[in-house]
């Protein structure tokens, strides 16, 4: 059995959205934390997708809407890759005081969120992650090209020409990078550049055929699938709760 809470994680101003799936027989029980991409919300079908593998291994998931999108406040053309790792780590924040959950983090985040969850893995030591098909540079988002710009605004611009985030960081271990070959948003020399860059232990699958939406639904399982296998393997054997930045 699975049992499903919905939360409102506070922020100044507003909220966070916030559905946990939690294992009913292994509380208290480690955590994955999903991101999601631009355009997109936690109600996305790869979301449930996971919301009922996960838990089927042992591992509770949390998907949540970023700011401005979905169930959450705000607006998303205000937000940045900044407020967007805030987010992240509010939500850890909230479910490291959850009585059900262990302590033990992992993250998932799909395109412009697995570019996040790597920023938020490398302020946090210990965190595995796993992204789909996200950039290892915002050099295409930032010139309107990625993801059809949407979600895009003038603190984003601002944001990238400071430079701050506008590649993703390197020496990150525990990252497994799963690519579509036939993404044509996120190329599949982004999934090779962010597997160069990672810290041992790392891997690279790349699913032949797959779209950046990983659109077909075996292409969708088979993500799912590695995963739900490199999370069990990695955020398991963590021995302590993920610190704060």
């Amino acid at each position: 059995m699975i049992a499903v809470e919905q939360h409102r994680v506070a922020l100044a101003g507003g909220a966070l959205a916030v559905v946990l799936h939690v294992p009913e027989s292994s509380t208290p029980a480690p955590c994955v934390v999903a991101c999601h991409g631009l355009g997109a919300s936690k109600d996305s079908d790869k979301y449930l997708l996971l919301a009922a593998a996960l838990p089927a291994a042992g591992l509770a998931l949390a998907r949540f809407d970023f700011r401005g999108c979905g169930e959450s406040s705000g607006v998303e053309e205000a937000m940045t890759i900044a407020t967007r790792v805030e987010d992240t780590e509010a939500v850890l924040d909230f479910l490291g005081r959850h009585p059900r959950l262990d302590g033990r983090f992992g993250l998932l985040g799909s395109s412009l969120g697995g570019f996040v969850a790597l920023h938020v893995a490398a302020r946090r030591p210990g965190l595995p992650v796993v992204t789909w098909n996200a950039p290892a540079s915002l050099t295409e988002l930032a010139n309107d090209d990625l993801e059809d710009g949407r979600g895009l605004g003038v603190p984003f611009a601002v944001e990238y020409a400071s430079g701050r985030y506008a590649l993703a960081p390197r020496g990150v271990p525990m990252h497994l990078v799963v690519q579509g070959a036939a993404d044509d948003v996120v190329s599949l020399e982004h999934g090779v550049a962010l597997h160069e860059g990672a810290g041992e232990p790392c891997d690279l699958v790349i699913i032949d055929g797959g779209d950046h939406r990983l659109t077909d639904p075996a292409h969708r399982r088979r993500a799912v699938e590695l995963s739900r296998e490199w999370l069990v393997r990695y955020v398991t054997a963590a021995r302590s709760p993920a610190g704060s930045a």
